[in-house]
C-alpha cells in the first residue's frame, strides 16, 4: 500500500479566479484619457474653411487675422470683440511662427479668450517663411 501526496490547487483556482474578476472589474476605471473633437474638413485645397476666423503672430509681434493686413497685438482685443459680438460660433484657431516666444502665443490666447471666445484651436504648423 503507497500512500501518495497530491496537491489541492481547488483553493488555488479559487484564488485565481477571484483575481481575474478584480482586475476585469478594475481596468475599465483605469482607463483615462482626453476628448478631443475633432475639426471637419468641408473647404476648399489649401484654404481657411468659410467662416472660419485664423490667427497668425507673425515674427514681428504683429497679428493676422485670417488674410487682412497685420495689426498691432494691443489692438487685437478691441477687433475680436467687434468679430465675434454677432457670431453664435465662438471658435478660432491660432498659429504662430516658429521664431515667436511661447509667452507672446499665451498673450495671443488670452487676449482670445477675454475678447468673448469660447473654443479655442491650435493649429500645429511650423511656419518658417511667408
Amino acid at each position: 500500500m503507497s500512500l501518495t501526496a497530491e496537491p489541492n490547487v481547488v483553493p488555488l483556482c479559487d484564488v485565481l479566479l477571484v483575481l481575474l474578476i478584480i482586475f476585469m472589474v478594475i481596468t475599465p476605471m483605469v482607463q483615462k484619457g482626453i476628448d478631443v473633437k475633432l475639426p471637419e474638413t468641408t473647404s476648399e485645397e489649401g484654404g481657411v474653411p468659410q467662416g472660419l476666423i485664423v490667427l497668425t503672430m507673425q515674427k514681428d509681434f504683429t497679428v493676422k487675422i485670417n488674410q487682412d493686413p497685420p495689426i498691432a497685438l494691443n489692438a487685437l482685443q478691441s477687433r475680436l470683440s467687434g468679430l465675434y459680438s454677432a457670431r453664435s460660433d465662438k471658435t478660432i484657431f491660432i498659429r504662430a511662427y516658429a521664431k515667436v516666444s511661447y509667452a507672446k502665443v499665451i498673450e495671443m490666447i488670452d487676449i482670445a479668450k477675454s475678447a468673448g471666445i469660447e473654443i479655442l484651436g491650435i493649429i500645429p504648423e511650423y511656419i518658417t517663411e511667408e
